[in-house]
């Protein structure tokens, strides 16, 4: 192959890697933008009852800014390690921490009574309040905030099972307009930044 060859040859790959870039880019963005309109109307008129026992509503949880998660008490994992770190989150953003609410919802009502939600959520930090109430009226805000919940049955025991779920955590602006998320396990200094961008925005 002669060194003009080698050249056609070496261009013509440089260009197929960059068009294949290009691609990939455009369909990115596409679905980006795709995902932004469907999460932009997230959210929807509820009727939930607190851990304290007070009914709460979309005014009430859209009256300020919040981050709202959705798991159960019996989560092995994903739930605490979520709430845990939450409670982090307050707590480093000191005097900030009363412009923002934190929402524990339940995808297993059937289970997680007001009370049973009060004892969970309190050992992780009194400010972040759990929401529970009718089979019906929880998943009708389940399904308005597109969040994915499935009843796994134990193969061992007839009468007990777990719970699949959504461990992203969304963050809400006052007023109710979705601002973005904090992803299962993120960073603690990225997801802090989030929220400071939040408050800001808010």
């Amino acid at each position: 192959m002669n060194r003009l060859s080698i050249i056609r040859t070496a261009l013509w790959a440089v260009i197929l890697v960059v068009g294949g870039f290009l691609a990939w880019s455009t369909f990115e963005w596409q679905d980006a933008q795709t995902q932004g309109t469907t999460l932009s109307s997230l959210g929807g008129p509820f009727e939930l009852v607190s851990d304290k026992g007070d009914a709460v509503n979309e005014d009430i949880v859209n009256a300020k800014p919040h981050l709202i998660f959705f798991g159960y008490t019996n989560c092995p994992d994903v739930c605490p390690t979520t709430l845990f770190e939450a409670a982090g989150w307050l707590k480093a953003l000191g005097d900030d921490a009363d412009k923002v609410a934190i929402y524990f919802v339940t995808v297993d009502p059937e289970r997680d009574t007001k009370e049973v939600m009060s004892d969970y959520v309190s050992a992780f930090d009194p400010r972040i309040r759990g929401l529970t109430g009718d089979l019906d009226k929880v998943k009708a805000m389940l399904e308005s905030y597109a969040v994915y919940y499935k009843k796994v049955p134990d193969p061992d025991d007839a009468d007990s099972y777990s719970m699949d779920h959504t461990a992203t955590v969304y963050l809400m602006k006052k007023g109710g307009d979705f601002f973005g998320t904090i992803a299962y396990g993120e960073d603690t200094d990225i997801a802090i930044a989030k929220i400071k961008r939040l408050l800001k925005k808010s």
